[in-house]
């Protein structure tokens, strides 16, 4: 309700990234990409956030961060939450689905790798502008499950990353309670859900295509930013 006391327009799920606010993303999510890192399983999500400003729907560029010398391609699928939750049981947290959308965590691999190196955090490597490209939004209804999906990406044509969500160490379901556990979840939450195997370096003018295999598929090229 607003202050003059009429009910405010719902907010328009199918263009969240404009009006959300917190990314929450999960590391280490598929067996395949852990056992590529060299890391360890872990025993619960690792988690890490991203500003809203990192959103990039398509039609904007992907940019490269000017400190940044080692841009990574990270594709995953990204959970939109439909409605507040708080401390969510696993077995109502699908109830809190609003839908999904293809997405990419882009990374400053070599900033990320100094970032290890010193113990300190992952925000400069993770969470930089147009540092998570979305898909347009794709309503509940039209995936009846997220854990059988194909996810494909391509850069210049060339096929890099490809995976399905059945590999994933911790389901949908698992990964919202225990978020929910840590931090109040809202309607516009963006759940970043790991990424299979097979990231690797982009750099200015590549064109990078990918797709959730029956569903959807998104285009971005990618640009040097000026600052």
């Amino acid at each position: 309700v607003t202050q003059s006391g009429t009910m405010a327009a719902p907010k328009p799920l199918s263009r969240f990234w404009e009006w959300g606010k917190n990314i929450v993303c999960v590391g280490r999510n598929y067996a395949d990409h852990v056992k590529e890192m060299r890391s360890a399983v872990p025993s619960e999500p690792v988690l890490f956030l991203k500003p809203s400003t990192a959103y990039a729907p398509e039609g904007s560029p992907v940019l490269v961060p000017a400190y940044c010398h080692n841009l990574h391609h990270e594709l995953e699928l990204g959970v939109l939450m439909g409605r507040r939750g708080r401390a969510v049981p696993e077995a109502a947290a699908m109830d809190y689905v609003a839908g999904y959308a293809l997405c990419l965590d882009m990374t400053a691999r070599d900033v990320q790798e100094e970032c290890k190196k010193k113990g300190l955090p992952w925000t400069l490597a993770k969470s930089f502008t147009a540092s998570c490209p979305v898909s347009a939004f794709v309503p509940k209804e039209k995936i009846p499950d997220p854990h059988a999906l194909r996810l494909w990406l391509k850069v210049n044509g060339e096929l890099r990353q490809e995976g399905e969500t059945s590999s994933m160490i911790f389901s949908i379901p698992h990964i919202i309670s225990y978020v929910s556990k840590i931090m109040t979840l809202e309607e516009g939450d963006f759940i970043l859900t790991g990424t299979p195997k097979g990231v690797g370096p982009v750099k200015e003018n590549d064109e990078i295509e990918a797709g959730i295999d029956g569903v959807i598929s998104m285009k971005f090229k990618v640009q040097r930013s000026e600052c």
